[in-house]
């Protein structure tokens, strides 16, 4: 999937545990693992709210966009 998630990151920087993460954010430790490591299917707005309130940063500074290969974005239709 070509969306990275870089929560990790920002709790490496803030020197907090995904336990404690899970527990500010209101979410249980196994489904925060599951969006940490990638492998969510989505995320709700308002649990993406929480994580940056907690995390003091922006949606941008969690997740990002990042081409899988070349040959797919030149075959991914333009957008309007």
């Amino acid at each position: 999937m070509p969306i990275t998630v870089d929560i990790d990151v920002m709790l490496a920087r803030r020197k907090m545990s995904v336990g404690e993460l899970a527990d500010r954010v209101g979410i249980t430790p196994a489904n925060l693992a599951v969006l940490k490591n990638g492998r969510a299917k989505a995320v709700r707005f308002t649990t993406l709210a929480a994580l940056c309130e907690v995390l003091q940063c922006q949606p941008g500074d969690l997740l990002r966009w990042e081409a899988e290969d070349a040959a797919d974005v030149l075959r991914a239709p333009e957008r309007a």
